[in-house]
């Protein structure tokens, strides 16, 4: 009933910048908690961060002042500025939202299908 579609992944040298975005469509009455989460190769997914519905932001220790975490609440959709890439942000990214269904009154969890990162001279 919801999809989610992610774009802006790509192949970016060391110390560059991509913008990831990530729009939610279908029977969507309402979106809480949207956020971004990674996965590299032998690691278990972590999240990146994530975005409120109030806009409250929470980031992980390891990227907090080199990305940004931002929605546009009418478009359903999540935002992602990752500024000063290392290597070691290469990995897929994964978009969530939290969503209530047309009809409510239940949260359910979704996941984009993930866009590749890779971060490499």
């Amino acid at each position: 009933q919801v999809q989610l579609a992610e774009s802006g992944g790509g192949l970016v040298q060391p110390g560059g910048s991509l913008r990831l975005s990530c729009a939610a469509s279908g029977s969507i009455s309402s979106i809480n908690t949207m956020g971004w989460y990674r996965q590299a190769p032998g690691k278990q997914r972590e999240l990146v961060a994530a975005i409120t519905s109030g806009s409250s932001t929470n980031y992980a220790d390891s990227v907090k002042g080199r990305f940004t975490i931002s929605r546009d609440n009418a478009k359903n959709t999540v935002y992602l500025q990752m500024s000063s890439l290392k290597p070691e942000d290469t990995a897929v990214y994964y978009c969530y939202a939290d969503v209530v269904l047309v009809g409510g009154p239940y949260q359910y969890g979704y996941w984009g299908q993930g866009t590749q990162v890779t971060v490499s001279s």
